[in-house]
């Protein structure tokens, strides 16, 4: 399998704008030049993401401290279904759009860019539409009674809305606008649900459900995808706004759909307990696992951060046939990423019964589960953006293959721990599933790329 080979189809088809200048081929990349651009924009995203993931820490505080922990256990339930069913509805767009932009920039085929933008946005409005209907249709032929029912429907409805800000997003994001690419969708959409939960309890005095936190949600995200496409049009636009959009559907979907795939099943193994505790009727535990899990994803933070930039230039690196800059690049961001992240988790290690019991008493359940994870999540990090570098370069097939495999034993092990050890279980289940879909990844890119990820390439020569 050519790397590239769905973006270079969608260059060169009949049809297609010749570019006006030299190509991405024509003009490599210097490592620092590469690196230094994913290190100055990881900083400003690194501060982005911390807001974001301080105002999601603090709606997560006050939804579960003012709606109790049974409650917020439907909340967590709901809100667990309708993320997997969200990525589901990008379509892998959230990420293609990443491949495609950077290069079609580069080669100023503003034609392609606008038309593979405005094809996105479409097909994940419909789909994401239908989706949301079909599910809602489903639990209410499944359950029509259930105390679940009208959360869920509400979850569902946040479904498109989502979807299609995850996309909008992606298109800030992939020209570079980082501030306005994380503001709508970090910020704005969990500090409207801070917002509105806290006004309806602290100055109605409201005695506020799962219900009323999600439709609290869903405002959120209507408020976020506004504010981003404002921010496109206005600030952002895309460049070639005299030509028409042109359209190269077969080669966008061929990228897009393993994408797709291996997005919602990271998604679903990152959601694994929490749905699994919520099927079998341990609802408030999976409230409390999802919590654990939430403040244990805070050691993700500089890997996030860092891929804000690092996804693009991987792209572009790849696309010039500079291996030696892709190596440097993977080693320098793992060394990053690693330290910081494991400072995050001795902090949060140490401080987790504080922390937790800052939720509410019955959340302190949740301290040796969030341990677990902890541990888990500094290892992943340290294995480094692997899921990045396979489909970036090309081998999302192959992404979507092994994430599909650790999804899969995921469900299976932790329906098996979750009867014997609960939401210990659980935390067991998706640490060990994380850690060997990771070791599956690295073994991946180094026989098939020969690029040493991660933990690995820390021992390499400098580039």
């Amino acid at each position: 399998m050519k790397p590239m080979k769905s973006t270079m189809t969608a260059l060169n088809a009949p049809g297609s704008e010749a570019p006006r200048r030299k190509t991405a081929e024509a003009q490599p990349f210097s490592v620092s030049s590469a690196a230094g651009r994913v290190r100055r924009g990881g900083v400003v995203a690194f501060f982005v993401y911390s807001v974001g993931y301080a105002v999601t820490y603090l709606s997560q505080l006050v939804v579960a401290r003012l709606i109790g922990a049974q409650d917020y256990g439907i909340y967590a339930y709901v809100t667990a279904w309708a993320t997997v069913l969200i990525y589901v509805s990008t379509l892998g767009f959230d990420v293609a759009l990443l491949r495609f932009v950077p290069v079609y920039r580069a080669k100023d085929a503003w034609g392609l860019m606008r038309g593979v933008v405005r094809y996105a946005r479409r097909s994940v409005a419909i789909v994401g539409s239908v989706l949301a209907l079909a599910s809602a249709g489903l639990f209410l032929a499944w359950q029509p009674d259930d105390a679940l029912a009208v959360p869920f429907i509400i979850g569902f409805a946040t479904v498109p809305v989502v979807a299609l800000l995850r996309v909008q997003c992606t298109v800030l994001r992939a020209s570079g606008a980082v501030v306005a690419a994380l503001a709508p969708d970090r910020i704005v959409r969990e500090g409207s649900l801070v917002v509105l939960v806290s006004i309806a309890t602290l100055v109605l005095g409201w005695q506020v459900s799962a219900q009323w936190a999600l439709t609290a949600a869903l405002v959120g995200a209507v408020t976020g995808l506004l504010l981003a496409y404002y921010a496109q049009r206005v600030h952002h636009p895309l460049p070639g706004g005299s030509l028409p959009p042109s359209y190269d559907t077969p080669a966008w979907r061929k990228a897009a759909l393993p994408l797709m795939i291996a997005g919602a099943t990271e998604v679903l193994i990152n959601r694994t307990g929490v749905i699994v505790l919520g099927w079998t009727d341990h609802t408030q535990e999976a409230g409390i696992y999802s919590l654990a899990f939430n403040v244990a994803l805070l050691v993700t933070l500089p890997r996030v951060a860092v891929n804000t930039l690092f996804a693009p230039a991987i792209s572009s690196l790849h696309a010039a046939g500079d291996r030696q800059a892709l190596q440097a690049l993977v080693r320098r961001t793992a060394q990053w990423t690693l330290v910081a992240a494991a400072a995050i988790a001795a902090v949060i290690f140490v401080l987790a019964d504080p922390l937790m019991s800052s939720f509410g008493a019955a959340y302190r359940e949740g301290v040796a589960p969030l341990r677990v994870l902890l541990v888990a999540q500094v290892l992943a990090v340290g294995a480094g953006s692997q899921l990045y570098v396979m489909t970036m370069t090309g081998h999302e097939r192959s992404a979507a293959v092994l994430l599909v495999a650790a999804a899969s034993a995921n469900v299976v092990v932790s329906l098996m721990l979750v009867q014997f050890f609960g939401v210990v279980g659980a935390a067991i289940g998706s640490a060990g599933t994380l850690l060997a879909w990771n070791a599956m990844m690295a073994l991946w890119i180094w026989r098939r790329l020969g690029l040493m990820p991660g933990l690995l390439c820390l021992r390499t020569s400098q580039a």
